[in-house]
């Protein structure tokens, strides 16, 4: 499928899909979103809750640009937990794609270009430490392959939206996003529709509406509470 680097509100870049109509992330602004939807309403808000955290285990769910990975591994030199990060992608973007993107000019953080290239670099199906407080595992799969156990805290849910893939928003797949939480563990997305908040009450998540990113008016934040 073809893919094309666009600018979003904020200046910041992002994979376009023609053929789909739909973007890696939220065309009025990708750090924007990524800050507000997974860092503002996930992490912090989970260090928030558990604060004596001395480590995080996420699992990212769409690795794609690396751009959550990457905006993680800055918090966690402010924020000081230690995290894990797991990010599972079924199609890897490829390195002519990444050079494009430009994340650390955006963020200014240009001198940490290479941990952005990094994140990208290191091979997949090994834990790799990328800097003293952050640790990364990529996974090549799909995310109905995912069986893991209650192993993390927190999942970034960063799915195409159910418009074009609609089956990555099911009771099944949210079922497997329960099953991989550790009691207290809590999902994050962008997403708000009704039938998505449903089908994570179902399979017994505790869901909340939050006021969603610039260009949203709501996403979901869910925490397994059983």
């Amino acid at each position: 499928m073809k893919r094309e680097i666009v600018i979003t509100g904020d200046g910041s870049s992002t994979i376009h899909l023609p053929l789909w109509d739909e973007q890696y992330h939220s065309k009025h602004g990708a750090i924007q979103e990524a800050y507000h939807v997974f860092i503002k309403h996930g992490l912090r808000h989970y260090l928030e809750v558990y604060p004596k955290s001395e480590s995080v285990s996420i699992l990212e769910i769409g690795f794609g640009t690396g751009l959550n990975a990457f905006i993680t591994l800055m918090e966690a030199d402010k924020l000081k937990p230690s995290i894990n990060y797991c990010g599972v992608e079924g199609y890897p973007v490829v390195k002519e794609e990444i050079i494009q993107l430009n994340y650390p000019k955006q963020l200014n953080v240009e001198a940490q270009e290479n941990l952005f290239l990094n994140l990208h670099e290191v091979s997949w199906e090994e834990k790799h430490v990328i800097t003293q407080q952050f640790s990364l595992t990529k996974q090549n799969r799909f995310f109905t392959e995912i069986k893991d156990k209650e192993v993390y805290n927190l999942i970034y849910f960063d799915a195409f939206g159910a418009r074009v893939q609609p089956e990555l928003w099911t009771e099944d797949i949210f079922k497997k996003m329960y099953d991989a939480l550790q009691y207290n563990g809590v999902l994050v997305t962008y997403a708000a529709k009704g039938s998505v908040r449903r089908a994570m009450q179902a399979v017994g998540f505790s869901v909340e509406k939050l006021p969603g990113p610039p260009g949203k008016r709501e996403m979901l934040r869910a925490t397994k509470k059983s």
